[in-house]
């Protein structure tokens, strides 16, 4: 649900760009971009990091693409959010003693420490070739090509990106310890 939920600012953008352009799209996207974290705000009396971030973006990139007339604005938005995410997280590697990864997972999995190193370095590589990747859609494709990557090519890199990274993990997962009780039962 919380997927959806933060899915629905870029489907309203990809929305109005095929029904209108990217200037409108773009506008769109900053007016979803505020109610969903107004929304997020009424019902939980937080704010998510992830959220904040986005919509600041959002609201500087958006505005200068709409004031300037110039799309190259909201292209160059994701490019340098993945960037600031790359360098967030190779950040946390030298700063403090957990890494961001672990700070935000390890409750829920205990892993070796140099697991979450590695964990780590790969969200940096991949924030770092997404903004890559987007910076080469964007201007050896049409609009339209890179609004669909923008949309679903990055979305679908992310989720396999999450599952390579899940299995990865697994690898190190322990079995929970059976007690003799239930060892008796099998």
């Amino acid at each position: 649900m919380k997927l959806l939920f933060d899915f629905i600012p870029l489907l309203a953008f990809f929305i109005a760009f095929k029904i209108y352009d990217i200037f409108v799209a773009t506008a769109v996207l900053m007016v979803a971009c505020v109610l969903q974290i107004t929304l997020f705000w009424l019902k939980n009396r937080r704010f998510e990091t992830m959220h904040v971030a986005t919509l600041a973006a959002v609201l500087v990139f958006g505005t200068a693409t709409i004031l300037l007339h110039d799309p190259i604005f909201i292209i160059w938005k994701a490019t340098i959010v993945n960037w600031l995410f790359a360098a967030l997280f190779l950040g946390t590697q030298f700063i403090g003693e957990k890494n961001l990864i672990q700070r935000l997972m390890e409750k829920n999995l205990p892993l070796p420490a140099n697991v979450w190193t590695h964990l780590n370095i790969s969200w940096v590589i991949f924030f770092a070739v997404m903004g890559f990747a987007n910076l080469y859609v964007a201007f050896n494709f049409s609009q339209e090509v890179w609004v669909n990557f923008k949309v679903f090519g990055m979305l679908g890199l992310t989720l396999a990106f999450v599952l390579v990274q899940a299995l990865y993990m697994a690898r190190f997962m322990k079995e929970p310890e059976q007690n003799p009780s239930q060892q008796d039962k099998q």
